[in-house]
């Protein structure tokens, strides 16, 4: 069954994902990204792509965001202002900030275009095999008409209320996530200055009340050091954290444990793993090997 177009603005690690999945389900689905190997990487996969940015617009009425911050995303409705048409339906699946994505769906709501946060609770792996959550804030009749698309991989959709929620929600989602990846890799740490094999700490942790779904999605990569290709880079997670701290301070929330996450993160990205995958952030805890001059950080790195 041929479904309507869809408009896609970022072709990145999740944006690729979503239009495998869109395009499997039916969709059309005429992308967009300013760099020219995502466009061809689409192209491959049977969609249509355009380094025109007006248009995808020109070609679909409903346009999903998949980019790296809310600014990017006004940065590229600014430019494409002239273009917007009342009954268009923007679905932002960004993870950005709350209060300025709440604000975003007002001033389009006054020119009449829908706007969904749709933020995504996964990784482009856990998108492509459907097993991810749709976290959505907006109106419950615009996620009525956008839920055929969600569906094609969000296993579980959830209407948090207004604009900005499913944003909110999503931050909460990634600062537990995150941590848990975090703690993994002390714990693992832990083990292997402690004279106990990591992949039998591992299996240990995976035995017993601690396994997590961290552990079977995270774990082997730590053990194997093995953080290329990423399924959710290391330094988007970071942009991701502070945000989540920039947040706390303006509604008056103490966030302690997103401070330490924080200098973690600045740690392993220091050792070169931002554009790796976010287990990496094993890294954070080989400060002592890295100073006595072992190899650095890198994909495939075994013990």
């Amino acid at each position: 069954m041929t479904r309507e177009a869809l408009g896609l603005f970022g072709l990145g690690l999740m944006g690729e994902a979503m239009a495998e999945r869109a395009l499997a389900g039916g969709f059309r689905v005429i992308g967009h990204d300013p760099e020219p190997e995502r466009r061809e990487a689409l192209a491959r996969l049977g969609a249509v792509t355009t380094p025109n940015p007006p248009e995808v617009l020109s070609r679909a009425d409903t346009i999903v965001y998949s980019v790296p911050t809310t600014a990017r995303v006004r940065e590229s409705l600014a430019s494409l202002d002239s273009h917007l048409r009342p009954g268009m339906r923007l679905v932002d699946t960004t993870t950005g900030d709350p209060d300025d994505m709440a604000a975003l769906g007002r001033e389009l709501g006054a020119r009449d275009v829908g706007y969904l946060d749709a933020t995504i609770a996964g990784s482009s792996a856990e998108v492509r095999q459907g097993r991810v959550l749709a976290l959505v804030g907006g109106e419950a009749s615009l996620l009525e008409a956008c839920r055929p698309f969600l569906e094609c991989f969000a296993s579980r959709i959830f209407h948090l209320g207004e604009c900005g929620r499913g944003a909110r929600m999503k931050l909460v989602f990634n600062l537990v996530l995150g941590l848990h990846r975090a703690v993994l890799a002390e714990g693992l740490s832990l083990a292997r200055n402690l004279g106990i094999d990591e992949g039998t700490a591992l299996g240990i942790l995976k035995a017993g009340g601690t396994r997590s779904r961290v552990m079977e999605t995270k774990g082997e990569r730590m053990t194997a050091r093995d953080f290329d290709p990423p399924q959710a880079r290391l330094a988007q997670h970071r942009k991701d954290v502070e945000i989540l701290l920039a947040l706390g301070e303006r509604h008056g929330i103490d966030l302690p444990l997103c401070r330490v996450h924080r200098e973690l993160l600045d740690r392993a990205i220091a050792k070169g793993g931002g554009a790796l995958d976010n287990s990496a952030i094993i890294g954070a805890y080989e400060e002592s090997r890295m100073e006595s001059g072992s190899t650095p950080i890198s994909p495939h790195h075994s013990r």
